[in-house]
């Protein structure tokens, strides 16, 4: 009698459960699907990852995102320390932006990602503060001016044509410096140091190219 109740017990269930189903009522789980890389957005041909020339100063950088953390210091009121989905839980931004390279080649890409002047807003530079540091993985390094990057749209960004960047291209973050020459795109940012020393020569600019590094400008000092 017990196992008959039991069954019939077990029946109900399986019904009630298929009907759930059958009207829909149970909500669907998000299954994520590997992002793919568009060629056109709004009628502009986009170039591809595959189009960039591989000119990093110790080759890609594969980063660990389960222990990878973006550092915000220096000259602010208040220090962050943000995992890569804190980062990126900032309102972000898409647009399309050319990168042009001193070596002669250049790339046009769908760049999405957070505002930079987002990230320092909620650092607060101190007053002092007039220049911003980058710095990468690999110990790369550049810089802007702190005006730069509060009065113009800067993605610091963490997809490419609607794909995760993918190690080659700079994962987690890619800096989109626009009107800047390529050597300030810097990737693999890992730390962000607000300055007061505008003089400040990161890699290439201590080997002879500008600071400014304006595409309107010679990148020669």
């Amino acid at each position: 009698m017990i196992k008959q109740y039991i069954a019939l017990v077990a029946i109900v269930i399986i019904m009630v459960v298929a009907t759930v189903i059958s009207l829909d009522i149970l909500p669907n789980s998000t299954i994520p699907l590997s992002s793919v890389e568009v060629t056109e957005y709004q009628g502009q041909e986009l170039s591809s990852a595959s189009d960039f020339r591989e000119n990093s100063i110790k080759g890609p950088q594969y980063v660990d995102i389960n222990s990878y953390h973006l550092e915000v210091d220096g000259l602010v009121a208040h220090p962050r320390n943000y995992t890569y989905d804190q980062v990126k839980s900032f309102q972000n931004y898409q647009k399309v932006v050319k990168l042009d390279c001193v070596e002669g080649w250049s790339v046009n890409i769908l760049w999405q990602g957070v505002l930079v002047k987002d990230i320092l807003n909620e650092a607060q530079p101190l007053p002092p503060a007039n220049t911003v540091i980058f710095y990468a993985v690999d110990g790369y390094s550049t810089s802007f001016p702190l005006e730069y990057l509060q009065n113009n749209q800067i993605i610091m960004a963490y997809q490419m044509n609607n794909a995760t960047l993918p190690p080659e291209r700079g994962f987690p973050f890619q800096l989109v410096a626009e009107s800047k020459w390529g050597y300030k795109w810097i990737k693999w940012i890992n730390r962000i140091e607000l300055s007061n020393n505008s003089s400040y020569q990161g890699y290439w600019e201590s080997r002879g190219y500008s600071i400014s590094g304006n595409l309107n400008e010679s990148f020669l000092k």
